[in-house]
């Protein structure tokens, strides 16, 4: 039997709407069902760990340039940091709270005397750690970590110590945070004044300028406060705060030519940044990200709001941005003037960190940027440019390591 065209589309549409009301009782468009742990989606098994080559490994790039990866050091526990010395050593943090010293391709087994009591939880403990730039005059050494204080309460603090060759000596805190928690980066400015982040992950203190959490500081090399501070002497600011409406960050360098402080920080599910940090601007979290909400809504509708600095980069889903380092050598030519960030996990997938590398124009607005080092599946937790003038990355794995990343000829 034939049946009109008309009775035709009348059936299309009324086939159509039994579907979308089944989909809304979940009969046909059911998802699965994701464990959670409180409002965390608890992760998958992902891609499995591969141990890291005994022998080194060549890749090739995008930009025609071959590189060559080679394992520096093994043995290192959820490494974080790490600094070079004037004699070739290098200074390594364990998120524990050990500091390490690598000379000669060997880690020392004994932990470096002289750090802090440091509270390891999380993510956090032991961090960033950074020489003096008249290290050479001075031998002081920094390191952000997580202070324990009474009533088994925490806070982030910055402490100087002065290095003797083989340890930490005269160690003092020279700043600690007002209720500040999370991650913590260092980076000493042109000006010889010193940036230290706090972290502002579940939004708590990011908006308010009487808290140092979410924030950028900036402070003086003994830890006080620069009369030029864009807060200082304002009524309801504390005076170390730089910058503010950060989540974690997790990453921080001083621009080489134009001495602007970049720093790259992890949104929730998607909405990693990198920003140029400006005296008394506000980054906007968590009022808005380009990111989601781990249970799945979004953090916020619009992306941005007048009043608010938009990132310079952007990732959606996340890369679990760490670490970040300008490239100004001449061993790696192809890449110089590029930005690199470390990523520890893509699309909330464990098993898929990566370094990556980001292109900018003259004006720095990125141009393309480039994944690297996938098939070693490693955490990328930070990357530096070494005196060598090559790169070294730290992995956050149980058994890290410090890598070096070289040309094949």
């Amino acid at each position: 039997m034939m049946i009109p065209r008309s009775s035709t589309r009348v059936w299309v549409v009324a086939l159509a709407l039994l579907a979308v009301s089944a989909a809304g009782t979940g009969v046909v468009a059911a998802q699965q069902k994701v464990p959670f742990r409180g409002t965390t989606p608890v992760a998958p098994q992902g891609l499995g760990a591969v141990p890291l080559p005994e022998k080194p490994v060549e890749f090739h790039t995008a930009e025609g340039q071959d590189i060559r990866v080679v394992v520096v050091a093994k043995g290192l526990s959820h490494p974080w940091s790490l600094a070079f010395l004037p004699d070739g050593g290098m200074l390594v943090t364990e998120r524990a709270g050990r500091l390490r010293i690598i000379r000669n391709g060997m880690l020392d087994p004994q932990p470096v005397a002289g750090v802090p009591a440091v509270k390891a939880m999380g993510l956090s403990g032991l961090m960033d750690v950074v020489l003096h730039p008249k290290f050479a005059e001075n031998h002081f050494v920094y390191l952000s970590y997580t202070k324990p204080l009474a009533d088994d309460k925490t806070t982030l603090a910055l402490a100087r110590g002065t290095w003797n060759g083989s340890a930490l000596t005269d160690v003092r805190d020279v700043f600690v945070a007002a209720a500040a928690g999370g991650a913590s980066r260092i980076a000493f400015g042109h000006d010889g004044t010193l940036f230290m982040t706090t972290g502002g992950g579940g939004g708590e203190g990011a908006q308010d300028p009487n808290s140092h959490a979410g924030k950028v500081l900036r402070l003086k090399d003994d830890g006080t406060v620069p009369s030029d501070n864009p807060f200082v002497g304002k009524p309801g600011y504390k005076p170390e705060v730089y910058s503010m409406g950060h989540r974690n960050s997790i990453g921080l360098a001083i621009h080489p030519a134009s001495g602007d402080v970049w720093q790259n920080e992890n949104g929730p599910n998607g909405g990693d940044e990198i920003n140029v940090i400006r005296p008394g601007r506000n980054y906007g979290w968590p009022i808005v990200s380009y990111g989601r909400t781990y249970p799945g809504p979004r953090q916020s509708e619009q992306p941005w709001q007048r009043g608010f600095e938009q990132p310079v980069v952007f990732w959606v889903p996340s890369i679990a941005i760490s670490g970040m380092a300008f490239y100004t050598g001449n061993q790696l030519p192809k890449w110089k003037g590029d930005v690199f960030v470390g990523g520890m996990r893509t699309g909330e997938i464990p098993g898929t960190g990566h370094l990556e590398r980001i292109l900018f124009n003259e004006n720095m607005e990125e141009l393309r940027r480039e994944s690297l080092l996938n098939d070693l599946h490693q955490r990328i937790r930070d990357v530096r440019q070494g005196p060598d003038e090559l790169l070294y990355l730290l992995t956050d794995e149980n058994n890290g390591a410090v890598l070096r990343i070289e040309p094949t000829h």
